[in-house]
């Protein structure tokens, strides 16, 4: 019998979760989730402090975490949370301090490379270098917290 495969969502530990969430939705053409139903319930009843969320584009979040998700993924509509490709953004009080250990590899379509870098660029990443190796070629940019991804 073959094992069902894992879900998974990729978390990313941020000073700012919902500046970074708009970067990354921007960046990947993703959504950012509206968990805004699920904020609410919990806040009736008394399960999360109000002081435990935020205003985020005009609907109640939670204040330490927000992910966003592709668009064609589905979703629960009760909590909003995506069920298929995810980056969660979760508060930490630590800045990056080092390279990271895991990164994302953007892939724009054939020869539109430079055009992607300048887009991102625009949305607030940085370039750090360019590679150019037998094995390839590609950008090396930063979010807007400095988290390291490649453009190939």
């Amino acid at each position: 019998m073959t094992p069902t495969p894992l879900h998974w969502k990729l978390v990313v530990d941020a000073t700012d979760p919902h500046a970074q969430a708009d970067f990354w939705a921007a960046a990947l053409h993703y959504r950012a989730e509206d968990n805004s139903a699920l904020v609410e319930r919990l806040l009736e009843i008394g399960a999360l402090p109000a002081g435990a969320t935020v205003d985020f584009h005009g609907r109640a979040a939670f204040r330490d975490l927000i992910a966003v998700r592709h668009p064609d993924d589905p979703y629960d509509e009760e909590s909003g949370t995506g069920l298929g490709r995810r980056l969660l953004f979760q508060r930490v009080p630590e800045a990056k301090t080092a390279k990271n250990r895991l990164h994302l590899d953007l892939h724009p379509a054939p020869g539109e490379r430079a055009a992607e870098v300048e887009r991102l660029t625009e949305l607030g990443a940085s370039m750090l270098r360019h590679v150019k190796e037998p094995a390839g070629e590609w950008v090396v940019m930063a979010d807007p917290e400095g988290n390291e991804f490649c453009v190939h």
